[in-house]
Formats: structure tokens, C-alpha cells, sequence
């Protein structure tokens, strides 16, 4: 069986074909019409939030640095699959090259894994203005943020270099046709020919780890948050509380439970028909949503659209 595999690694295909969705043409048009206006949304949005960030003084506190690197990571997301996908309902050639693929996959799992740890990294912000206000300036400072944005990004793109290691090396044996609208770890272990055991429990508990212990410190958080916030009397002091926690609450659940769905079972039995469609939705859907649920709950943010807006039109005018 292995010298079957090692003779047939040369069949590597050129090419991949993503099937996407050509199996039901008929589809093609409307997810095509719905990708290009999700598309133009995410990046919109998100350009306004890293825009406001960094424009308005109002919004230099850590936790509009790490909701403008979350901007940022949603909109590099949006734009390594979506081109893609959109050229390939375009044309009647649905196809990737094989070095594109790759760097397609080492690029996504580098951008989901970051967004884990960039995501817990928020929970502990949203922990400490709350349970520790008085001390939060000195606890969150500047360096302390720059560090943890920075060990977001390493620790994703050392993730992502084992699994592009362990993944180039899979033989195809001529094998063309993923069953998805992109080109992701799960589905190329499942096209493989090889035995993809130390591929599965690789990935299984490199995902667990980047997964599983964010989200187990972003609950824990909101447990100390929920503890503090029921102790506050005033019931408009609990609701501004709630308030301030809601909108990344919303975006942890959006990020984390098609994740979970998708990277915590052994790709090789895992639904390819169902997890196309899951990697469809939080490839560009939770992208597009994260910064109209920041813009749309946060007075803060609109605040600093609106003026941000007023400028433009100054200089326009002028």
C-alpha cells in the first residue's frame, strides 16, 4: 500500500476541479448574485472599521485594536476564497491549480486559527473593563494588546505551516474533483488515495487546541462577566453591561459553531455535501455580518462613522 502511494504521488493533478455547486446549475446565478453582494458588503465594513479604528482618536482603546485586526482578518478571509469562487461560476472551467490550492488552504487556516485566539484575546478585554474597571488602563495597556495580537497571528501561521506540511505530501493518484468552493485541509484529505490517519489526528488535535481553548477562555470570561454584571442593582447599569458584551458574543457563536461542525470529526467521515455549504457560510456570510453586528449595537462606532462621514464631506465640498 505504501509503495502504491509513493508511485502514485507523481500523479499529482495539475488542476483541481471545485465542483462548488455545477452539479445544480440552476443554483449558480442566484449564489453568484448572493457572493458578489456579500462580497462588496464584508469589504465595505470592514474597510469603515479599520478606517474608524484608526482615524478617530475616540476609538484607540484595546478593544477597537483588536476589532480592527478582526476586521482585517474577515476581510483577507472574504478575499482568498471569494474571487475564486466568483470567477468559477462565471466561467464553465471550475478549476484551481494545484499551487493555488495550496496556498489557498495555508492562507484560510492561517486566518481562521488567528481569529480564535484574536477572539478570546476580546472576551479577556471585555473581562477586565468589566470586572476590573478601575484597573483596566493599566492591565490592558498598549504592548500588553501588541503582544497578544502578535501571538494571535504566529501561533495561526505556525498551525497553518504543519498543516500545509503534512498535506503537500498526500497523494492524489490523478484524483481532480474536490466537492467544495474551495480549497480546504478537511476536503483535501478526504480526495487523498493515501491512508490519512496521522493526517486526521493532526488535524483533529491541532484544531481542538485552537478551537477548544479559546472558546473554553472566552466562556470562562463570560462567566466571570455574568457573575460581576448580575451584582450591579441599577437594571440600566446591567443592561449597559450586557450591552457592551452582546455584539461579540454574537460574533463568537457565528465563528465558532459551523467551526466546530466542521473541524472537530475526522475529515475523512465527515458530510462533504453538508460542509461545503458550512464553509460557504462562514467563508463570507460571518464576514459580511461581524462589522454591521459592531456598527449597527455600538454607539461608539457609529459615532465615529458619522464623523468620520462629515469629514469626507467637508473635503468634498471644499
Amino acid at each position: 500500500m505504501r509503495g502504491d502511494n509513493r508511485s502514485c504521488f507523481w500523479d499529482t493533478p495539475k488542476d483541481f476541479i471545485l465542483l462548488g455547486i455545477s452539479d445544480r446549475p440552476w443554483l449558480e446565478l442566484p449564489v453568484f448574485a448572493v457572493l458578489l453582494v456579500s462580497y462588496i458588503l464584508a469589504m465595505l465594513g470592514n474597510i469603515s472599521i479599520i478606517l474608524v479604528s484608526q482615524l478617530d482618536s475616540q476609538l484607540h482603546s484595546p478593544m477597537y485594536i483588536f476589532l480592527s485586526h478582526l476586521s482585517f482578518l474577515d476581510l483577507c478571509y472574504t478575499t482568498t476564497t471569494v474571487p475564486q469562487m466568483l470567477f468559477n461560476m462565471g466561467s464553465s472551467q471550475k478549476t484551481i491549480s494545484y499551487g493555488g490550492c495550496t496556498v489557498q488552504y495555508a492562507i484560510f487556516h492561517w486566518l481562521g486559527c488567528t481569529e480564535c485566539v484574536v477572539l478570546a484575546a476580546m472576551a479577556l478585554d471585555r473581562y477586565v473593563a468589566i470586572c476590573e474597571p478601575l484597573r483596566y488602563a493599566i492591565i490592558m495597556h498598549r504592548p500588553l494588546c501588541q503582544q497578544l495580537v502578535a501571538m494571535a497571528w504566529l501561533s495561526g501561521f505556525g498551525n497553518s505551516l504543519v498543516q500545509v506540511i503534512l498535506t503537500v505530501q498526500l497523494p492524489f493518484c490523478g484524483r481532480q474533483v474536490l466537492n467544495n468552493f474551495f480549497c480546504e485541509v478537511p476536503a483535501m484529505i478526504k480526495l487523498s488515495c493515501a491512508d490519512t490517519t496521522a493526517n486526521d489526528a493532526t488535524l483533529a488535535v491541532l484544531v481542538a487546541f485552537f478551537v477548544l481553548v479559546p472558546l473554553a477562555l472566552i466562556l470562562l470570561s463570560y462567566g466571570f462577566i455574568a457573575r460581576a454584571v448580575m451584582r450591579i442593582q441599577s437594571s440600566r447599569g446591567r443592561h449597559k453591561a450586557f450591552g457592551t458584551c452582546s455584539s461579540h458574543l454574537l460574533v463568537v457563536s457565528l465563528f465558532y459553531l459551523p467551526a466546530i461542525y466542521m473541524y472537530l470529526q475526522p475529515p475523512s467521515s465527515y458530510s462533504q455535501e453538508q460542509g461545503k455549504f458550512i464553509s460557504l457560510f462562514y467563508s463570507i456570510i460571518t464576514p459580511t455580518l461581524n462589522p454591521f453586528i459592531y456598527t449597527l449595537r455600538n454607539k461608539d462606532v457609529k459615532g465615529a462613522l458619522r464623523r468620520l462621514l462629515a469629514r469626507i464631506g467637508r473635503l468634498c465640498g471644499r
